[in-house]
């Protein structure tokens, strides 16, 4: 058995920037044991494992698939940057003729479309209730492997940092910054991270009082994000990709 397999930098212009994941094509359902398997192997923050969900249906032509997410350790609800890379790869390596393509996910319904050089994702919207008082913020020169023992009850999943940037236009100004740490998922800090900013933007639209943002992660690889809050109560997250690697994966039988 063999699964056509892509390495995408998401979120960048640039090779070996923003954020890799892998991206896995499957003609038929695998078994549940394998998509844990071959995460751990690839050791990504995330895979991707793009499915049809009907016999009939085609890479190429289908407008609507499955999709689940995998860090090396456990499957996580939703992960924006890897749903760029799926993206990427349908409209880029599989020719996919349509404009837009649906996901049918663990956090719903999530549409990411073609809009001139890059993609746009259309994801929920999610509020925020900052918990950190003033003297116990952390910072961002924390040691990540100290947040596992610090947190037991398996509530929080994730610590987001983030600053306010200096937008100013052209050449390039950020309204704000973030970095994101997740051991918790077997992924210590995220280069750039969609999702989180499903959460970012609902905060800075407040601080800022702006629905349109440009966000940067900044991460050693850095990231950059097209933020636009809509009325609906969902955000579209815009970014870049660029597909590193083409292959196959292959499955023997033992």
């Amino acid at each position: 058995m063999q699964i056509p397999i892509f390495i995408v930098d998401a979120f960048t212009e640039q090779l070996f920037f923003g954020n890799p994941a892998a991206v896995c094509l499957l003609e038929d359902k695998l078994e549940e044991d394998l998509h844990q398997k071959i995460a751990t192997e690839m050791n990504l923050s995330e895979t991707a494992f793009v499915r049809k969900l009907h016999p009939t249906d085609d890479f190429a032509k289908s407008s609507c698939f499955g999709l689940r997410w995998f860090t090396p350790t456990n499957e996580v609800p939703l992960c924006g940057h890897a749903t760029l890379a799926s993206a990427a790869v349908l409209f880029c390596k599989k020719k996919n003729i349509n404009s837009s393509l649906t996901f049918v996910t663990l956090s719903g319904e999530l549409n990411a479309r073609q809009a001139e050089d890059h993609i746009i994702l259309d994801l929920p919207l999610y509020l925020t209730y900052p918990q950190w008082p003033e003297s116990q913020k952390p910072t961002p020169d924390m040691n990540t492997q100290a947040l596992l023992p610090a947190e037991k009850t398996g509530r929080v999943k994730g610590l987001i940092l983030t600053l306010k940037g200096r937008f100013t236009g052209k050449p390039k100004g950020y309204d704000f910054y973030s970095r994101y740490f997740a051991p918790w998922n077997g992924v210590p800090e995220d280069p750039v991270t969609g999702s989180a900013h499903a959460v970012l933007s609902s905060y800075w639209s407040q601080q800022l009082g702006k629905k349109e943002m440009l966000a940067f992660q900044c991460s050693s690889r850095g990231g950059e994000l097209k933020i636009s809050l809509r009325n609906d109560g969902r955000v579209d997250i815009g970014g870049h990709a660029v597909i590193v690697l083409t292959g196959n994966l292959t499955l023997k039988s033992e």
